[in-house]
C-alpha cells in the first residue's frame, strides 16, 4: 500500500491567534502590530500564541486595513550609472529598518518608461515614490500626481511652489569647488560637460563653476558642452573636443559617469590625463577612486541621500511632516592623480 502524500499544515489566521489567546481579533491585531493602549501581559499572550501556531501576518490583507503597503517606489534614470546603487543601498537600508521594502524601477531616461512606473506604483498603493526627475511630467501630471496623496521625494533642485519634497547635495557649491581648484592649478581655458539644460543637479553644478569662473577679473574661458549625461556621452563629446585641437587645458565633467568617457576618449586619441588636460568629475563613486588615472571628483554622499530621502517620505506618510521639506547635504572635493598643475 502506496503512503498517502502528507496534508501541508494549515496557515494560521489572524482569529486563531486571537481564540489561542483568548482575546479579540481587534486586540490581538493591535497587539501584533505594537498599537498604543494594549496592556503588556496581553500583548505578551498574544504574541506567545503567534510564535507557538508559527503565524505569518499578510502584509497585503493588512495593507487594505491601514491603507500602508510598506512598499516604497524608488525611480531612477539609469541603473548603469553607479551613483544610483549607492543611492538605492542607502534608500533600502532606512526602508530596511522601518519595515518597508523598496521597489526599484530604471526609466532609462525615457520619459514614457518614468510616467508608466509612476502610474504603476500609484495603482500598487506604495507608501511614497523618491525619483531623480519630474522634468518628463507637464504641470497637469504634476498637479495629478500631487494631489493623490502618494507622497513625492525628488533627487534634484526643488522648483519654486512645487508641493514635491527634495533632498540633493550642494551643486552650486560643488560647481564653485571645481572650478576654484582648477583655477588654483593655473588652469585658464576651460570646457565644461554637462547634460540636458532641464536637468536640475547638473545645470546647478554648471551654474556654479560658471559664477566662479565668470567673476570680475577673471581671465577664464569657458566651453559648455551638453551631451548624454551618461558614459556614452562623455565619450562622444570628448572624442569632438579632442579632434577639434581645442586649447582647452582642464574639464569639469558633470559626473563620474561622463568623466569616464572622457578618460576613454582620452586613451584612444593619445591624449594625456592629466599632462595634457586636467579633468575634474563629479559623484565620488566608488570606481573613481581605480580609474587610470585615479580621478579628481566632488564627493556627494550618496548613500546618505537615499537614507534621507526615505526619512522625509516615512515622515509624510505618517502625518508628521505636512509641508514640503527641502534638505541640501554638503559636498567636498577628492583630490587625486587626473589633475596637475598647469607648466607655464
Amino acid at each position: 500500500m502506496q503512503n498517502e502524500p502528507k496534508s501541508s499544515p494549515s496557515v494560521a489566521k489572524l482569529r486563531d491567534i486571537a481564540a489561542s489567546a483568548g482575546v479579540t481579533i481587534a486586540t490581538a491585531s493591535r497587539s501584533l502590530s505594537g498599537a498604543y493602549g494594549v496592556n503588556p501581559a496581553t500583548r505578551q499572550r498574544v504574541l506567545e500564541a503567534a510564535a507557538r501556531l508559527h503565524y505569518r501576518p499578510n502584509r497585503f490583507a493588512r495593507g487594505l486595513v491601514t491603507g500602508r503597503s510598506q512598499i516604497i517606489g524608488l525611480i531612477i534614470s539609469d541603473i548603469r550609472n553607479p551613483f544610483f546603487a549607492d543611492v538605492a543601498r542607502g534608500a533600502e537600508d532606512a526602508a530596511f529598518a522601518a519595515g518597508s521594502d523598496v521597489v526599484l524601477c530604471n526609466t532609462d531616461l525615457n520619459s514614457e518608461r518614468q510616467k508608466r512606473y509612476i502610474h504603476s506604483l500609484m495603482e500598487k498603493n506604495v507608501d511614497g515614490i523618491i525619483m531623480n526627475s519630474i522634468t518628463a511630467l507637464d504641470r497637469t501630471e504634476q498637479n495629478r500626481l500631487a494631489e493623490s496623496g502618494v507622497p513625492v521625494v525628488l533627487l534634484n533642485r526643488h522648483e519654486k511652489n512645487s508641493p514635491f519634497s527634495t533632498v540633493l547635495a550642494d551643486n552650486v557649491r560643488g560647481g564653485a569647488l571645481a572650478a576654484q581648484y582648477l583655477s588654483s592649478l593655473g588652469h585658464e581655458r576651460f570646457a565644461h560637460l554637462s547634460g540636458s539644460t532641464r536637468h536640475g543637479n547638473l545645470s546647478m553644478r554648471a551654474k556654479g563653476f560658471l559664477q566662479y569662473l565668470r567673476k570680475p577679473g577673471s581671465k577664464a574661458s569657458v566651453s559648455v558642452l551638453h551631451a548624454g549625461h551618461t558614459f556614452e556621452g562623455g565619450h562622444e563629446v570628448a572624442r569632438k573636443l579632442f579632434g577639434d585641437r581645442n586649447e582647452i587645458t582642464a574639464i569639469f565633467a558633470a559626473n563620474d559617469a561622463m568623466a569616464f568617457g572622457v578618460l576613454k576618449a582620452a586613451m584612444e586619441l593619445g591624449v594625456r590625463i592629466p599632462a595634457d588636460v586636467s579633468l575634474v568629475g563629479f559623484d565620488d563613486v566608488e570606481m573613481a577612486s581605480i580609474a587610470h588615472p585615479p580621478l579628481t571628483t566632488i564627493h556627494q554622499p550618496r548613500y546618505e541621500l537615499g537614507q534621507a530621502a526615505v526619512e522625509i517620505l516615512l515622515a509624510a506618510r505618517s502625518g508628521k511632516q505636512q509641508a514640503p521639506e527641502h534638505r541640501v547635504l554638503g559636498v567636498h572635493l577628492v583630490e587625486r592623480d587626473s589633475t596637475a598643475k598647469l607648466l607655464s
